[in-house]
């Protein structure tokens, strides 16, 4: 049931990805889906007391704030690369390769920011074991959510682009 519910989530989160073409409702409803979905995973996982449940979910919401932020990102930079891969026939400029790997780093950058706020902020509120174990479960996802992009992102080319 677990594993069923980890692909539902995983398959909403990447069509958000692709969707930005879809009207606005459908997108918002999509995404209200996917974060109560991701919620009862996350809540299932945690396995708080109500104690706990109180310092734990406001941390949790801040945290989503800046995954959204990130993943907003990510959805631009797999259009730009799309764009640049379509264009250039599977292959991309030098350019656009810098300029894709410079966002790429970066938003890398803002997860492992974002990670360790929310990590210091559970072990105040929480313990040391609560925080792992819920970047642990966070780290879950991700990954699966990468590894479904991953999986529909074709290489970039190495061959002679068009200058972009």
């Amino acid at each position: 049931m677990k594993k069923i519910a980890f692909l539902i989530l995983t398959l909403c989160v990447a069509l958000t990805a692709y969707a930005a073409d879809a009207p606005t409702s459908n997108m918002e409803i999509l995404r209200a889906k996917m974060q109560a979905d991701k919620r009862l995973l996350v809540a299932s996982a945690m396995q708080l007391s109500d104690a706990e449940g109180k310092a734990f979910w406001p941390i949790y919401d801040a945290h989503q704030v800046e995954l959204d932020k990130l993943n907003a990102r990510i959805g631009k930079l797999i259009k730009k690369y799309a764009d640049a891969y379509n264009k250039g026939s599977g292959a991309v400029s030098n350019d656009v390769a810098k300029e894709l790997i410079k966002e790429s780093l970066a938003i890398d950058e803002e997860e492992i920011k974002a990670r360790r706020n929310t990590a210091a902020k559970m072990e105040k509120a929480l313990s040391a074991a609560h925080a792992a174990r819920y970047l642990q479960v966070e780290n879950k996802i991700r990954a699966v959510l990468r590894y479904e992009l991953a999986e529909h992102i074709p290489l970039a080319g190495v061959g002679a682009a068009p200058a972009q």
